[in-house]
């Protein structure tokens, strides 16, 4: 068992180790861009041929991961950043209304569709990264704010909690110190399947135009904007769709195999 997991973890890592290292390390050996050659051409000087507007799209590559890499992590850390404190007091309080006032407006953001909150919101304004990178935040606060309290309140009900209460203990060490670490196991197993669902929000949002100019250099616009030539010249968006799937699917591979090696029995358990 031990080696079935050591191997789903080397194939995790080893399956997300070339789109990340192509996002973080890209734009540093792209290069100088060189001249344009004809629309969706292949040769030329270009191995990955050129994209529709004739760049070259290997350069296109390297540059294209970094902003959806970087959108996804800082909109799950966000997330993460408003949901925690927002989920902790909504389990910890002994006041309902501040629960209803903390959870009902997030379960009325809960019922629309991420996708969809995004694309309404888009129709007033033009979000750039950062407008994007809140819009995804916003559609994931709810869902992690819920479990987030969902797991707080199981460890708030155990009667260590209790008896933290009865010997004065502050509010802080009892949210953080005791209720904070028993959440640690099942906030990590969301993390990894958040950033995946993430991940594939903002590469969705990107291809639909929502963040992104029409021409940036961003692997999910390169999908959309090279697909009228994909039978003449497939490598402009069979690359980056493979980039993409390959890099959300290795990270839910990795967080598994992770979650599964930390979870065993350590021997341990049960020992005062």
């Amino acid at each position: 068992m031990r080696a079935l997991r050591t191997g789903r973890f080397t194939l995790g890592l080893t399956v997300v180790a070339v789109p990340l290292v192509l996002a973080l390390l890209g734009p540093v050996f792209a290069g100088a861009p060189g001249p344009r050659a004809a629309s969706f051409t292949l040769g030329e000087g270009h191995w990955l041929g050129s994209d529709f507007v004739g760049r070259d799209v290997w350069r296109q590559v390297l540059h294209g991961g970094r902003p959806v890499l970087l959108t996804a992590l800082a909109a799950t850390a966000l997330t993460y950043l408003l949901a925690l404190p927002v989920g902790l007091f909504s389990a910890l309080t002994r006041h309902r209304w501040l629960e209803e006032l903390l959870m009902r407006p997030l379960d009325v953001l809960l019922a629309v569709p991420s996708l969809l909150l995004i694309l309404l919101a888009a129709t007033v304004f033009a979000p750039g990264a950062v407008g994007l990178t809140l819009l995804v935040t916003l559609a994931n606060v709810p869902d992690a704010a819920r479990l987030v309290r969902a797991a707080a309140a199981e460890a708030a009900a155990r009667p260590a909690v209790e008896a933290l209460r009865m010997q004065g203990e502050t509010w802080w060490r009892t949210a953080v110190g005791y209720v904070g670490r028993a959440m640690l196991r099942p906030l990590a197993a969301d993390a990894g399947t958040r950033l995946t669902g993430v991940l594939y929000l903002v590469a969705t949002a990107a291809f639909l135009g929502v963040g992104v100019a029409p021409d940036a250099a961003d692997w999910a616009v390169m999908v959309d904007r090279n697909r009228t030539g994909l039978f003449v010249q497939p490598w402009a968006v069979v690359v980056p769709a493979v980039l993409i799937v390959t890099l959300t699917t290795g990270t839910n591979l990795l967080f598994d195999a992770a979650l599964d090696k930390g979870g065993q029995p350590s021997g341990k358990e049960g020992r005062p």
